[in-house]
């Protein structure tokens, strides 16, 4: 380890980096609600404080849904704001952090062992929505530019830190971010990765299904047509989908049992207990595979629900409707062969950490915002995301410490080389 490394970890303040976990965790940034803002006014007070050169900005929300490239949302909001911190000088960043900054809504408080937003440290675990997903790795990117203020290691090179709202709904802040001009050479998501390094994301997109029916008296059922036995048949058809789209998944999902889900989230059916449903709409996700353009998979859903219509009497005269609303998240990964998920590996290895594995995830992320517009881009960050999103989630604190040194070694090594 060289002389400047060991000084910046020095410097590395685990106490603060806690502090500062704590302090986002209790600020209840729901994707799309004001907080979101408070948030990253926070954010932008601590830029300042260790010497980040601080860009922020209310994202023109118009501008934004009218690009072609928009990747869709599913919050309604009224406002976004972006946040962009760089060390002094000139040139692109050697090495941008990236973390987003909004949560999922908490589901029933009554499921939660502590509040949700109380940032509840137990056991060694700091528990609270967001804890995991994913603002132990926000902090984490804050820690790494304040060791570097601290320790006084000086770099021609700049580090970047991005703090982006809305990810959880589609990826509008990461994509207004970079629209607006801020990139580097490579990027680190710091989102929860357990132990891994994530070099490549599915996609995922949000579907919508209107199957119809014929409204009858509950009690003469055979006169009617119900439109939950109809989709009952276009759900088999999608379940078989679902099976041929996940029977050869690419090498880096080893171990992953369902890498292109396809899940029903939402149903909706009939306006009267004793009435045969006319309408059903159902709304769910469905996963794009690696390489696949999300176009080419939507062409496949809606083949599906076509040739399954085609054989029953009711929907081949009735076809069902299938739209997109929402987030639409497209595959992303890391060039193959790119130096960064070695240098990511070496850097943990050089602080104690055992050697990353390396895999690809089954959810969309905003990797693949970064890797679309050229910046190579992997994920590593403290926690389990199979804790994000549920009433039990939290992160070990001596993991977001030991991510946090990993990612300090590399900024000095990206920061301190020529090429």
């Amino acid at each position: 380890m060289s002389e400047d490394e060991g000084r910046v970890l020095e410097a590395l303040d685990e106490r603060r980096l806690v502090e500062d976990l704590v302090a986002l965790v209790r600020v209840p940034s729901v994707t799309g609600s004001a907080a979101e803002g408070e948030v990253q006014h926070l954010l932008a007070g601590w830029f300042d404080e260790v010497g980040l050169e601080v860009d922020m900005w209310s994202e023109d929300l118009d501008a934004l849904r009218a690009d072609p490239g928009f990747p869709g949302s599913e919050a309604p909001r009224t406002e976004a704001w972006g946040l962009v911190g760089t060390t002094p000088g000139d040139g692109e960043p050697a090495l941008v952090l990236q973390g987003h900054v909004d949560v999922v809504p908490v589901g029933d408080p009554a499921a939660w062992a502590h509040d949700p937003f109380a940032a509840v440290v137990h056991d060694g675990r700091l528990h609270g929505r967001g804890a995991c997903d994913m603002k132990a790795g926000v902090a984490v990117n804050l820690a790494v530019a304040r060791a570097l203020h601290r320790s006084g290691v000086r770099s021609g090179r700049r580090l970047a830190l991005h703090s982006v709202v809305g990810e959880e709904d589609g990826g509008l802040g990461a994509f207004a971010t970079l629209r607006r001009g801020h990139t580097g050479e490579v990027a680190v998501v710091t989102e929860p990765t357990s132990g891994r390094l994530l070099t490549a994301n599915a996609g995922a997109l949000t579907f919508r299904l209107e199957v119809t029916g014929l409204a009858a008296h509950g009690s003469t059922r055979l006169e009617g047509v119900s439109a939950l036995d109809t989709f009952a048949v276009v759900h088999a058809a999608l379940r078989r989908l679902e099976a041929a789209r996940n029977a050869s998944p690419d090498p880096l999902f080893a171990g992953t049992r369902l890498p292109y889900a396809l899940s029903v989230g939402q149903v909706r059916a009939g306006d009267w207990a004793s009435s045969v449903p006319d309408l059903l709409v159902a709304e769910g996700r469905y996963g794009v595979a690696l390489d696949e353009d999300p176009q080419a998979a939507r062409e496949a859903f809606v083949r599906c629900v076509a040739e399954a219509a085609s054989g029953d009497p009711w929907l081949r005269e009735h076809p069902p409707v299938v739209t997109w609303p929402g987030g639409a998240f497209a595959p992303g990964r890391l060039p193959a062969g790119h130096p960064l998920a070695d240098e990511v590996a070496d850097a943990a290895e050089a602080v104690g950490m055992a050697r990353p594995t390396v895999a690809a995830a089954p959810y969309g992320s905003d990797l693949r915002l970064y890797a679309a517009a050229g910046v190579p881009t992997l994920q590593y960050g403290p926690g389990d995301v199979r804790l994000a999103h549920s009433p039990r989630e939290s992160v070990p604190l001596d993991e977001v410490v030991a991510v946090a040194r990993a990612l300090a070694v590399l900024a000095v090594r990206r920061l301190s080389t020529t090429d």
